[in-house]
């Protein structure tokens, strides 16, 4: 086995988000849809044998002590007692803070090649509860399957929705979710769907309206997005989307250039939905 590996971490879309309830601990009860997109961060791993997990470069906006890299990869030595250490590299194109769950996606990433890189031999259901600990959003990333989400995210049902074209816009601003997570007005006790509900009833963000009357980035996105699509906001945003039925179309739209008051901190991208995360084909799970 080689002792080095670069493997992708993609970003993922909600494709709606509700909240249900309230948990005693503060956590809010969610159902979604997470798909990935075949775009993302890409992370370079190698093998040290001195038992140091390190982070070569840096990642702006991110010590390496809160790093969910770092603190992935140290959760996974300690639970299968690897003497191995590791060199990382972190390429990061997905913005922070824009509901694409990048860190969650550079953490499972993490877990999935370090316990090949190391031999550790763990099965995806503990990667997924070392996972969980680090983030509610890691274990769908570790599982590999675009899923129907319920619980606080943990609880996840393989789904496969339609495979799409996707333009994304981040308005390159941080949104605050435990602002948004906490706002008195924001709607937590929406009905409890199924799976054939969340299709029939239409896709919606809950937590959209508040985030576009905090965040007027948001709003400009949405409204110029929505006079070529249905678009939404994934998450708790920033970054909002709108499905296309090919690669030419959404490109075409982006094409014609963000609105003045986006283009100077905002950027878009094109991105197909995939239904298994990218990084399994690396590693031939599966």
């Amino acid at each position: 086995m080689s002792d080095k590996l670069s493997l992708p971490a993609p970003a993922k879309l909600n494709l709606f988000l509700h909240i249900t309830g309230r948990r005693e601990d503060g956590y809010h009860l969610l159902q979604s849809i997470f798909q990935f997109l075949d775009y993302g961060d890409t992370l370079d791993f190698e093998l040290r044998n001195d038992g140091v997990v390190s982070r070569v470069n840096d990642v702006p906006g991110v010590p390496v002590e809160q790093d969910l890299v770092i603190r992935a990869a140290v959760a996974l030595q300690k639970h299968c007692g690897s003497k191995k250490g590791a060199a990382i590299t972190v390429h990061k194109r997905l913005p922070m803070g824009g509901g694409l769950g990048g860190g969650s996606s550079d953490a499972a990433t993490t877990l999935l090649g370090l316990n090949q890189l190391w031999q550790c031999g763990c099965s995806l259901d503990e990667l997924a509860d070392i996972g969980l600990a680090l983030g509610a959003d890691v274990p769908v990333f570790v599982r590999g399957h675009s899923a129907w989400a319920e619980g606080v995210g943990e609880r996840l049902t393989p789904v496969n929705p339609p495979e799409l074209w996707f333009l994304v816009i981040s308005p390159g601003i941080h949104v605050d979710t435990g602002k948004i997570f906490t706002h008195p007005e924001l709607t937590r006790d929406q009905q409890i769907l199924t799976i054939r509900d969340s299709v029939e009833t239409g896709m919606v963000n809950v937590c959209q309206p508040l985030v576009e009357r905090y965040y007027p980035p948001v709003a400009e996105a949405i409204a110029w997005l929505s006079e070529y699509g249905e678009a939404r906001m994934t998450g708790t945003g920033a970054c909002v989307f709108a499905p296309f039925p090919t690669r030419e179309a959404a490109e075409k739209v982006l094409q014609q250039g963000l609105p003045a008051a986006l283009a100077a901190t905002g950027q878009g991208f094109v991105a197909r939905g995939c239904n298994i995360n990218p990084v399994y084909k690396y590693l031939n799970l599966r």
